[in-house]
């Protein structure tokens, strides 16, 4: 039998795959430490382009309902490369966030859409939920 673990966000048990571990990690990273309400996260939240259907690892909302933050959870083994960034940038600008995080739990980054440049900034830290805009 796999291992599971409770996810508070389905608010039920999930098997643990090593993707699972990382997603359950920054969940709780994101509730603990940055005021992140779980109540406004969605995993594997459902996003269609060209009729065909993706699934955003983990989507915050903002009180409003609108999606402002996706993050892209992949395995400890996987390297984050630029693959990994056009995929998260791609489910991004299909849902337009603000804000992504690209993480396998050993290494996080995290960007923010400037409207200027029309890219994508590195953040040095996460924001708190309350200053997302």
């Amino acid at each position: 039998m796999n291992d599971t673990v409770f996810d508070p966000v389905r608010k039920k048990r999930v098997v643990l795959t090593p993707e699972e571990g990382v997603r359950q990690w920054l969940i709780k990273e994101l509730s603990s430490n940055y005021g992140y309400p779980l109540s406004l996260m969605s995993c594997e939240f459902p996003i269609e382009a060209n009729r065909i259907q993706y699934r955003g690892d983990l989507i915050v909302f903002s009180r409003d309902g609108n999606p402002v933050l996706l993050a892209e959870c992949k395995a400890p083994h996987i390297k984050i490369d630029l693959k990994v960034f056009d995929q998260v940038v791609k489910y991004s600008l299909l849902l337009k966030v603000n804000y992504i995080i690209v993480t396998n739990g050993k290494d996080i980054y995290m960007g923010k859409y400037s409207n200027l440049t029309g890219r994508y900034q590195f953040l040095t830290t996460i924001p708190q939920y309350n200053e997302l805009s």
